[in-house]
């Protein structure tokens, strides 16, 4: 049986209470409120929780003085027995929000925390990878032409010059780039559909290295076909390391991370379509980022598929990349200085098994 509490009821239109006795009977969608007057006269109707907005649950070291319930269009109820109310709260199956419960108890607030913290980190781990690969089915291509042509042009204003090699050698370079790039079938390709241009830069100005940025500019230093002439290496080198950037190209790769940096910064902006933060934010983005080793690996199973296919062996390109991986470092004060792709080919964590693992013929990752 429902425990009777002794109330004062405030009926809103005058400032005199009345006694009222007060019971919490247990209902669908929580507690019903009723009241009796002492006096027999008139009361509000039976009020369903909905109706009404208890007080917020309080420490059980600070309880408050008394009780007050607002009962809205029919005034407020007064309570002097705050345990009795505590009780009868429980005895008609009232369960605080959780919200009041971080407020109240501290495991409560711990769970709700570990739980949060668990989420953020597999969202980051897990979901913003998946999220971002989804997105970029629909970035323009003409946004990521126009985002490789202002980092190209930041990048010519700060670190990179024009290239210094010979017109007939980057002739040449270039032809054997074209011939590849025409085996990029559509098989070999992350997102059907997707034809950006190819096109090869060189540059001087940087250590040995190639990269690609969104849209198709591929950029090779002038340094990196130093390094393989050095080496006594053929231009077959070259082409694999063109080929592996290719990959990074078709699989967008630095547009899924740009738009995983969205997802992360902006994503209510996302969420509802509008990318402009990203055209503003992208290319200091760019320079930031540096690629995932599940991104190096779709790099390099897209090169060995595609120098299968035009007959390009896979072992000179292997042996540029121990070349790379061996060579001693330069500055470090310069290096710290430089963004986080400068040096690509020789800084990523697993380069010499990545190219020992090509010069064996091994591709069990690609399977």
């Amino acid at each position: 049986m429902a425990a009777v509490l002794p109330g004062a009821w405030f009926d809103g239109r005058s400032s005199r209470a009345r006694a009222v006795q007060v019971r919490l009977e247990r209902a669908a969608g929580g507690p019903l409120l009723v009241l009796q007057a002492a006096d027999g006269g008139p009361v509000p109707p039976p009020l369903r929780q909905r109706e009404i907005d208890l007080p917020e649950a309080w420490s059980a070291r600070r309880p408050p003085r008394k009780v007050v319930v607002d009962l809205r269009a029919h005034g407020s109820l007064e309570i002097e027995d705050v345990a009795g109310w505590q009780a009868a709260l429980r005895q008609a199956g009232h369960s605080a929000p959780l919200a009041q419960r971080m407020q109240t108890r501290w495991s409560a607030f711990l769970l709700v925390f570990v739980l949060a913290a668990a989420a953020l980190l597999a969202f980051y781990r897990w979901g913003t990878p998946w999220a971002a690969t989804q997105l970029t089915r629909h970035v323009p291509l003409q946004w990521e032409l126009g985002l490789s042509q202002r980092v190209l042009a930041d990048m010519d204003a700060s670190w990179l010059h024009p290239s210094k090699l010979p017109a007939e050698r980057r002739a040449e370079l270039r032809a054997r780039f074209d011939a590849l790039a025409a085996q990029a079938a559509p098989a070999l390709r992350r997102y059907p559909g997707y034809a950006p241009p190819l096109v090869l830069q060189f540059r001087s100005g940087m250590p040995p290295n190639a990269f690609a940025l969104p849209g198709g500019t591929i950029v090779m230093t002038d340094a990196l076909v130093q390094e393989a002439a050095r080496h006594g290496l053929p231009d077959d080198a070259l082409v694999g390391v063109l080929a592996h950037e290719i990959g990074h190209v078709m699989h967008r790769h630095t547009t899924r991370m740009v738009v995983e940096q969205g997802v992360l910064n902006i994503g209510l902006g996302l969420a509802l379509g509008d990318v402009s933060a990203l055209v503003s934010t992208g290319a200091s983005l760019l320079t930031g980022l540096a690629y995932r080793r599940s991104h190096e690996t779709e790099a390099d199973c897209f090169a060995a598929a595609l120098m299968r296919q035009a007959g390009v062996p896979a072992a000179p390109m292997a042996d540029l990349l121990l070349g790379l991986e061996a060579r001693p470092r330069g500055d470090p004060a310069a290096a710290r200085s430089a963004p986080a792709w400068m040096d690509l080919l020789s800084s990523h964590p697993d380069t010499a098994e990545r190219a020992r693992g090509l010069k064996e013929g091994q591709a069990e990752r690609c399977v």
